[in-house]
């Protein structure tokens, strides 16, 4: 059996990690996805799964059922319901993935994809290193080079998140963020630094940060086009701040070393304490240092792996 023409149907809530997530495994089967925004009304939208019974009036979005898909790709919360309901009514016919813990029994999907920094096991879960992403080699050698800095200077990307349930990402941090910015621009004067806030930077961190700086380190403002896959593709080095598992997954993709700046916890998360722990054993991840060192690691293509599996599974009819 072939998959590459299979349709496959990705569900989200509509936010971007989880977008990425479940479309990044989707390629690695078939070029025939079609993306769902799901949604659902009060108060199946507040509450876990296996609370309450549902149908299909649960959902704000209707679900094309005359189309029937090979395989559903779900991530998040909102898209269990939407995956449970699909499989009430297409039994057998199609083959279900969750990305994430669900929060219910994995057995109520075929798969379930779960990363090791959750502990969740089961005999039809496959645990993965780090969060699934949609990167491919290919996106980010083909990725044009609209950015030009200093052809003589390798170039150091610093990603920065911002707040979160997790992590504290106040004023104070920010000014802790720049005083560092600055005494590791001082000591590495051969470098030319990039500064990529993500979907979660406020633009009170970005101007604070611009202003501090000057032009001692070129700084996207969220205008224009986004640089991410520049950098990815042409830094030598990568300084990430700590609350985002997506974004040093994805760096983790190019197999270049990763520096982790740790924000302080507003309260301890077992999860990231696990992630961060993992990524260091494995050599992928080290704690921030004003003297940069070089060192390899095999780079993470999680979707790659997890994909090939699944096809062997799906192919056996392994918990199907």
């Amino acid at each position: 059996m072939t998959f590459d023409k299979k349709l496959i149907w990705t569900i989200t809530d509509g936010s971007q990690g989880m977008r990425n997530q479940v479309n990044g495994l989707a390629q690695q089967f078939s070029k025939n996805i079609s993306e769902i925004k799901t949604a659902l009304f009060f108060p199946w939208s507040i509450l876990q799964p296996g609370f309450l019974p549902f149908n299909q009036f649960i959902f704000k979005n209707k679900f094309r059922l005359n189309d029937l898909p090979f395989m559903v790709i779900s991530c998040g919360r909102k898209s269990v319901y939407a995956s449970l309901y699909l499989k009430s009514v297409f039994k057998k016919k199609i083959t279900t993935i969750h990305i994430q813990n669900p929060k219910i029994n994995p057995n109520k999907f075929d798969f379930v994809i779960a990363p090791n920094h959750d502990r969740f096991v089961g005999k039809n879960v496959i645990n993965s290193t780090g969060a699934l992403h949609h990167l491919t080699k290919e996106k980010i050698l083909n990725n044009k080079d609209n950015f030009y800095l200093d052809s003589k200077k390798n170039i150091i990307s610093i990603i920065i998140g911002g707040p979160n349930n997790h992590y504290h990402f106040s004023n104070y941090e920010t000014d802790k963020i720049i005083s560092f910015l600055k005494d590791i621009i001082s000591k590495n004067k051969n470098f030319s630094y990039f500064i990529v806030p993500s979907r979660r930077t406020t633009d009170n961190i970005i101007n604070k940060i611009k202003n501090s700086l000057g032009d001692k380190a070129f700084i996207w403002e969220k205008k224009g086009i986004n640089p991410y896959l520049y950098c990815l593709k042409n830094s030598k080095f990568f300084i990430v701040t700590s609350d985002s598992t997506s974004m040093i997954s994805e760096c983790a993709f190019t197999g270049k070393p990763v520096y982790i700046y740790d924000l302080p916890f507003k309260r301890k998360s077992v999860r990231f304490e696990n992630f961060h722990n993992e990524f260091e054993k494995l050599g992928i991840t080290r704690k921030i240092s004003y003297n940069l060192s070089t060192w390899n690691y095999k780079s993470l293509n999680e979707a790659k792996r997890i994909a090939s599996i699944l096809r062997i599974r799906i192919l056996n009819k392994e918990n199907i």
